[in-house]
Order: structure tokens, then C-alpha cells, then sequence
């Protein structure tokens, strides 16, 4: 029989409550459990970064954390980065302006990852962008459409968007 045990969390800035199984990670409680379909995994391993979530506002691998670490934190995935449901980020919107994405796969861990960067560091340059992302996979982009993509959205954001 499986060990679970209960867990408090803030997702998306709701508090959620959820009996898990104490081998599950936290990306499969999200996915799975919480129906957060956006954060995706890929490798499971910690590699390809598509499973990246803000925890307590810092960039982590889903896949590699255990739900129970997660009790008591608070949880930002690609879901919550939208600033409404009819408004994206910045972020999000330089993202589709600038093909930053194509099959999709990459892009929640790209936009967490982004997204604290950005938040850090309000004016990247190419170099760091290239350093922040370098954890994360994408097999279709190139990553230069993701680089311009960050570049006009810290412009975005300096202006006021």
C-alpha cells in the first residue's frame, strides 16, 4: 500500500491542499493531481528544463522534487504568469511576436526561467540570456527567436507595457 501524505502549497498565488503519494514528484502532482497541464516533463531527469516552475520565486526542476518538499511553498507555474486570463506577459506576448516558440514542448520551463531572469535582472544582455537558458532545451527554435523575444520583452516592460 502507498504512503501519502497530505500537503499545503500556493500554486498560482490559490492555496491548494492535496493527498499525495509520498514517491510522487512534484511536476506529476501538478500535472496529474492539480490539472496544471502547462508544466511539462520531458526527461525526467533534471536535464531538458521543460519541467522548470518558479519555487518561492526561484527557477526548479519539477521532476527532480518530491511533492512532500513542496509542503508549505509557493508554487508559480507557467499557468500563473499571465497577469490575467485575457492578458499576457510580456514575456508571453514577445514569445508569439518573435517565434520564440514552435512545437511548444520547451516553452512553460523557458518562460518560468524567463521570467525570474527578467525579474533579477531588468536588462539582460544577449550573453546572459544565452547563460539563463542554457539549462533548458528546445529542439526546434534555434533559440534566437526565445533571445529576441526576452530583449523586447525587457524593453517592453522598462516602457511600462
Amino acid at each position: 500500500m502507498a504512503e501519502t501524505r497530505k500537503i499545503l502549497l500556493s500554486v498560482n498565488g490559490a492555496r491548494c491542499e492535496a493527498e499525495v503519494d509520498v514517491r510522487f514528484t512534484l511536476g506529476d502532482v501538478l500535472r496529474h493531481q492539480l490539472g496544471l497541464t502547462g508544466t511539462h516533463l520531458g526527461c525526467e531527469h533534471g536535464v531538458c528544463g521543460a519541467c522548470t516552475i518558479l519555487f518561492d520565486g526561484r527557477s526548479a526542476r519539477s521532476c527532480l522534487m518530491l511533492a512532500v518538499q513542496a509542503h508549505g511553498h509557493e508554487i508559480t507555474t507557467v499557468e500563473g504568469l499571465a497577469p490575467s486570463p485575457d492578458r499576457l506577459s510580456p514575456l508571453q506576448q514577445a514569445f508569439a511576436k518573435h517565434h520564440g516558440l514552435q512545437c511548444g514542448f520547451c516553452t512553460p520551463g523557458m518562460l518560468t526561467t524567463l521570467t525570474e531572469l527578467l525579474r533579477d535582472n531588468p536588462s539582460p544582455s544577449e550573453a546572459e540570456i544565452r547563460i539563463a537558458i542554457s539549462g533548458n532545451l528546445c529542439r526546434c527554435t534555434g533559440y534566437q527567436g526565445i533571445v529576441d523575444a526576452v530583449l523586447d520583452a525587457a524593453a517592453a516592460i522598462k516602457a511600462g507595457a
